[in-house]
């Protein structure tokens, strides 16, 4: 069986990756989607060990101290990171696995891990990502700001992506996605054992 591969998909708050995810979670088969660990609040409809999981400050410090994070990283005043032994576990059944995380995290698990796909997701443009957050009505317009301005520190980072797709129509940016893993798993270095075998 071979190893799965790992996927990563940032982009700025307000870049619509979570409902672009779950259009290709839905779509693809044999994936596993990695949910990561916050100390920010739960927002309306999210639920624990779906969304996220939950940790007070203390409680995600201990996980720290524990080793138990592939990255961590601190976003707008919260703590985010990714649970180090579900991934393992996952590549090594051979399923593809998805991370939503943020730019800064994004690179600490590429230097781990450096087969990993990095997907960077952007609305159509950067007043429209304005428009997205503004239209949810659930933060101040302090944490707007802030937000604004790491999304343009995450846009200079983007050249350290693999791929970029556009959150215009998330059924198209999705099919964009699904096009990516097809072709990442058409690559020389996935079916090389198909041509050695004809060479033996």
């Amino acid at each position: 069986m071979s190893k799965g591969k790992l996927f990563i998909i940032s982009g700025p708050s307000g870049s619509g990756k979570s409902t672009l995810l779950a259009e290709v979670l839905e779509k693809l088969e044999n994936n596993y989607f990695s949910v990561s660990a916050t100390t920010r609040p739960p927002r309306p409809g999210e639920t624990e060990g779906a969304s996220y999981f939950f940790k007070s400050r203390p409680e995600f410090m201990q996980m720290i101290e524990n080793g138990e994070f592939l990255e961590y990283a601190e976003y707008a005043g919260n703590f985010y990171g990714t649970p180090a032994a579900p991934i393992i576990k996952q590549l090594e059944d051979g399923k593809d696995i998805f991370l939503d995380i943020e730019v800064q995290g994004a690179l600490q698990v590429r230097s781990k891990i450096p087969e990993a796909v990095l997907i960077f997701a952007v609305p159509p443009s950067f007043s429209v990502l304005e428009k997205r957050l503004r239209n949810r009505c659930t933060e101040s317009e302090t944490i707007i700001k802030m937000r604004l301005e790491t999304a343009r520190t995450e846009y200079k980072m983007a050249s350290e992506y693999d791929y970029v797709v556009v959150t215009d129509k998330p059924g198209d940016a999705a099919n964009e996605i699904i096009s990516i893993v097809t072709a990442e798993k058409c690559r020389f270095t996935e079916r090389k054992h198909l041509i050695e075998e004809a060479l033996d």
